[in-house]
């Protein structure tokens, strides 16, 4: 593993579509709520708070996508977000969408790449 990347979980730990692995980003010193998904054959990551109000996504811990498994829901007020770009699809998000987290896979992990 190289400088500037964490093990965010196993790769096999994310089903297309699935439940999500919850951790945490370092923002100004501070521990915050983070997630990754898997969504067409790619993991992709989030901070884990809505674009409209700062609540988190999942309504069960891992519960970010809907029920077609095609979007990222916000379960306070039913936002939808594209699990490619994090970008607001639905909702009273006005335009602003999910702040997106480098993530990498490889050698059977999902590697947050860490900036300083």
């Amino acid at each position: 593993m190289a400088a500037g990347e964490r093990l965010i979980c196993a790769s096999s730990e994310l089903v297309e579509g699935g439940l999500g692995v919850r951790f945490e980003v370092m923002r100004a010193g501070v521990g915050v709520p983070a997630f990754v998904v898997r969504y067409r054959g790619e993991p992709r990551a989030y901070v884990n708070r809505c674009a409209h109000v700062p609540v988190e996504l999942d309504w069960q811990p891992g519960a970010f996508f809907d029920s077609s498994g095609l979007y990222l829901i916000c379960a306070v007020h039913g936002a939808l977000f594209a699990p490619e770009t994090g970008h607001c699809l639905a909702g009273r998000c006005a335009g602003r969408g999910l702040e997106p987290l480098a993530v990498i896979e490889r050698a059977g992990g999902v590697f947050l790449l860490e900036t300083r």
